[in-house]
Formats: structure tokens, sequence, C-alpha cells
């Protein structure tokens, strides 16, 4: 190789550690981050959220995972089950599906 293109290869390659390095010190901070914010809401306060968007369902219960702070909370409609996950954090609906 030239003296010119191993001085531009070698130029690219700390700027690319430091990227990477940033990258992973944001994506490990991310976890303590959320942790440092407090606990995730309760659960009366999703189920005072999230029961009255659905009318004329009934609630059956809910379930919580706490490696990703999302709800599970089950309706019952008209026979059909009806899943809701809902963000520990923000209380909002992350996904809906069933009737």
């Amino acid at each position: 190789m030239t003296p010119i293109l191993c001085a531009c290869l070698a130029a690219f390659v700390p700027a690319g550690d430091a990227a990477a390095q940033a990258n992973w010190r944001q994506d490990s901070d991310g976890p303590r981050a959320a942790r440092r914010q407090g606990p995730p809401l309760s659960v009366r306060e999703i189920e005072r959220r999230v029961v009255p968007r659905l009318p004329g369902a009934q609630y059956l219960g809910f379930d919580f995972d706490p490696a990703t702070e999302v709800y599970t909370l089950k309706f019952l409609r008209n026979g059909s089950v009806i899943w809701v996950d809902v963000d520990g954090r923000t209380g909002a609906i992350v996904r809906k599906s069933g009737s």
C-alpha cells in the first residue's frame, strides 16, 4: 500500500472505534437511566387509564413483565379475548390483539 493510503485508512480506524464506544456507552446507559426514573406505574394506575378505553369488555386481569416493564391486560367481549400491552412507564397502549 502507498503511504498516503495507509495514512487515510489509519485516520478512519480511531473514529470508528470512538463511534462504537459512544454507541456502546449509550446502549448500556439505557437500562441504568430507566432505573433512575423510578418504578413503573402501578397496575391500578394502568387499569384506571386502559379499562375505560374498552367499553363493553369485561376486564379479566393482568400480567407484568419486569424485564420489559410491559403490562398485558386481558379482556373478554362477545366471546373474544382481547389482549392489550401497555408500556409500564408511560401508560401508553403499545399493542392490542383480538376484537
